[in-house]
């Protein structure tokens, strides 16, 4: 009676009740606590599975083989040939162990290599996607898809250069209108009015014939009277607010949904869902025919004010963050977040120019002078003043610094000042063209302006700050 594992007689006998197998006791439980298991069978094996085999102690006598010196050898060389068979066991099992390992690494570098593909190809996918839209009017059958190439209609295009011929004419040698603020007013501007609008997280801010409109992220409006100093009413859009354009009895909103609404009296009456992301800016067209507006999808769309329906689309190679026309309407300017500011021709879409801002653009701005524009980009201090007739470095005219972030800019119809608003509050720059300079008539600490707009002839300020508090800036009165 031997034991399984040790090949040796028992001191401690005990059999196994799965294999029936006699193992030393000690033996056996090291292996179950270690291994659990059967060494024999392979089956789970406890401590309650072992049987202690009753027998008489003997003392066990020395084997005859181990009396001597030649037995001995051969007793040792047994013991090497063990050992080497156990170790080239060994040598098997872990060559093995290395394919395995080599194998699962192979499939994981291909699945990793499947992974960057399918995200390529689903960014590749929602950029083209980005670039097509479904048409809302097609019949509940056809699944087919179009990308926009359409381009403005003969009646917009014959409007377009009508107006431009138009206000190209009056703008030369205009004179400043009688009764525009000076800059010895300007730089008097106080703090007349103060009021808190029930809007929360304020984006924009536009004015029409005395009252001001603010618009924020929870998709509500609120009308101010500056005459009266009050809050006339509210209405909702109902999609958080990027920018407004007050045009007459009309109100235009985008939303970050890419919506553009159109309101009357507080009621929605058109609404466009043509871009695929945010639309981030609205920009109104001279003759009043027209609207823009751009979004992240790359693109920008012209609507027909006339018809309440979308005229164009034209696509560019990044995402718009702002834009604004031309006074004389000819050509559009948008900013985008690579740091561009691309002009286009309003009437065919082309491509005509671009100047470079550095950054993601903030806020653009024409001068009615028809030469300039300005511009400023998110998180910059400065405003660049680009002139058009030039190309390259040398378009960029001024560069002025205002001392914080910009968030907003408004160019008066005089074309002498240049309002910022920004963290630090807000400034006005004035550019005197006798003496071709500029320099900064007011700075007033309204704290973080999101928006500021000029009252009619220049007589006042309204700023928006973060908190939704209108102020209107106007001269200080006599006591």
């Amino acid at each position: 009676m031997l034991c399984a594992l040790s090949g040796e007689a028992p001191q401690e006998p005990v059999v196994s009740k799965l294999s029936g197998s006699v193992f030393e006791k000690r033996l056996i439980e090291k292996y179950i606590e270690e291994n659990g298991k059967d060494p024999v069978s392979g089956e789970d094996l406890t401590l309650d599975d072992l049987l202690p085999i009753k027998s008489s102690r003997v003392v066990r006598p020395r084997p005859p083989t181990l009396t001597s010196i030649p037995a001995l050898l051969s007793t040792f060389q047994n013991e090497w040939d063990a050992l080497a068979l156990e170790t080239y066991n060994l040598n098997q099992k872990l060559t093995r162990t290395r394919e395995e390992l080599a194998t699962a690494l192979y499939q994981h570098d291909a699945a990793v290599r499947v992974i960057a593909r399918l995200t390529r190809e689903r960014d590749e996918a929602r950029d083209a996607l980005s670039r097509v839209s479904v048409s809302a009017g097609a019949p509940a059958g056809d699944d087919a898809m179009a990308v926009d190439s359409e381009g403005l209609s003969a009646e917009l295009v014959a409007k377009v250069d009508e107006t431009q011929a138009r206000l190209s004419k009056s703008r030369k040698k205009r004179p400043v209108p009688e009764g525009w603020a000076t800059p010895d007013d300007i730089s008097t501007y106080a703090v007349a009015n103060s009021n808190s609008l029930p809007i929360s997280q304020p984006t924009t801010l536009t004015s029409e014939e005395g009252y001001g409109a603010v618009g924020g992220l929870e998709g509500e409006v609120a009308i101010y009277s500056v005459e009266a100093d009050k809050l006339e009413r509210t209405f909702t859009v109902g999609e958080p607010i990027t920018s407004s354009i007050w045009d007459g009895p009309r109100m235009f909103f985008s939303t970050a949904k890419g919506s553009v609404k159109v309101f009357e009296s507080g009621n929605e009456i058109a609404s466009f869902a043509d871009h695929a992301g945010p639309a981030t800016g609205l920009a109104m067209h001279p003759s009043k025919s027209i609207l823009a507006s751009v979004g992240v999808d790359k693109s920008f769309v012209f609507y027909d004010l006339s018809n309440l329906q979308r005229a164009t689309r034209v696509y560019t190679n990044a995402a718009l963050t702002t834009c604004a026309f031309h006074p004389d309407g000819h050509l559009f300017a948008a900013g985008t977040d690579a740091g561009e500011i691309k002009l286009f021709m309003t009437s065919t879409g082309e491509e005509a120019a671009a100047f470079p801002l550095g950054a993601p653009v903030q806020a653009i701005v024409f001068s009615e002078n028809g030469f300039w524009f300005a511009a400023t980009a998110k998180g910059q201090t400065t405003v660049t003043i680009f002139d058009l007739r030039k190309q390259g470095d040398a378009a960029q005219a001024k560069v002025l610094d205002i001392g914080s972030t910009v968030q907003r800019l408004a160019w008066d119809y005089s074309q002498q000042f240049l309002a910022t608003a920004g963290q630090a509050g807000v400034t006005v720059q004035q550019y005197n063209k006798g003496s071709k300079s500029w320099s900064e008539q007011l700075r007033m600490a309204v704290s973080n302006a999101v928006d500021v707009v000029w009252g009619p002839n220049a007589s006042s300020l309204l700023v928006v700050n973060s908190e939704g508090v209108l102020s209107v800036l106007g001269p200080k009165e006599e006591s």
